[in-house]
């Protein structure tokens, strides 16, 4: 159970109080080992976080949390998962020890109607999470907490859901969405791992339609993604690493311009193209 009583979680949600427009983002996170290696899609990251004042707490959507309905972390100290195998131990060594927020967690239940929102005190950062937010907020001294995506669900329900979450931007919230939007682990070319840059022709074809629909703000297209041919269909076998984009482009106001930014493939079948909405 939530340590805070209700009452005194709707006191703590005050603190979120009229601010400036916070961006959006959407993270191309891809391996886990992106938390602890220099490379170019890193410094991508940080070079994204620059300019964005410090928020209030941090939202994030992640490929790696899906239940049935839909809920938030609400537990004041979450923990760090290392929910994938293989690895060095140096990356199960890595802790990121930012605070939760049952406050955000408060905030968001009341403000969405469309569903019931739970509070979660089980679950924690996963790697969708921490991997890239250590970049962006090295410290961890933001409060982050997590919103799971809910498997029984299409996409046009996630974007109308999103678009539930709108005030949070100006309210100090910085949302990120955190998956791939061409990715399929099942084809990947492990041969051309260490290549600079290599993507199948189907995935370069969708990563170039993708890319066109979000830059001319045909969301209606994306979120019909399994109407989009057969280059699509092989770029998502399954939608979990592509609905945090649905996410944030919900968010995205007329005002808002987009940056697209560590547009690469790797692998073959994966792309690290990530994204910035932000006021013009």
């Amino acid at each position: 159970m939530i340590n805070m009583k209700l009452k005194e979680l709707e006191i703590a949600a005050q603190k979120f109080r009229q601010t400036d427009e916070m961006p959006v983002l959407f993270l191309g996170h891809g391996s886990p080992m992106n938390a602890i290696e220099e490379n170019e899609f890193v410094a991508g990251f940080r070079n994204c976080a620059k300019g964005i004042q410090k928020p209030a707490a941090i939202l994030v959507i992640s490929a790696h949390w899906e239940t049935k309905g839909t809920f938030v972390t609400a537990m004041e100290r979450p923990r760090t998962i290392h929910d994938f195998g293989g690895f060095p131990k140096s990356l199960f060594d890595v802790q990121y020890p930012a605070p939760g927020s049952p406050a955000l967690a408060f905030e968001i239940k009341k403000n969405v109607k469309k569903t019931q929102i739970g509070f979660d005190t089980a679950w924690g950062l996963d790697h969708g999470a921490w991997s890239v937010v250590k970049h962006l907020f090295p410290l961890a001294d933001v409060p982050v907490i997590e919103m799971s995506i809910d498997y029984a669900q299409d996409a046009r329900y996630h974007y109308d859901l999103a678009k539930e979450l709108v005030s949070l931007r100006s309210k100090g919230v910085l949302i990120i969405g955190s998956g791939n939007m061409v990715h399929n682990l099942g084809l990947v070319a492990w041969d051309k791992l260490d290549k600079d840059s290599f993507g199948f022709d189907w995935a370069l074809e969708a990563s170039e339609k993708m890319k066109k629909f979000i830059l001319s703000g045909d969301h209606k297209s994306l979120i019909n993604f399994r109407s989009q041919g057969k280059a699509f269909d092989l770029a998502i076998p399954s939608p979990e690493h592509y609905l945090p984009l649905i996410y944030s482009l919900a968010l995205m106001e007329s005002k808002d311009e987009i940056t697209i930014f560590n547009d690469k493939a790797v692998a073959g079948s994966l792309t690290m193209t990530s994204i910035k909405i932000d006021k013009g």
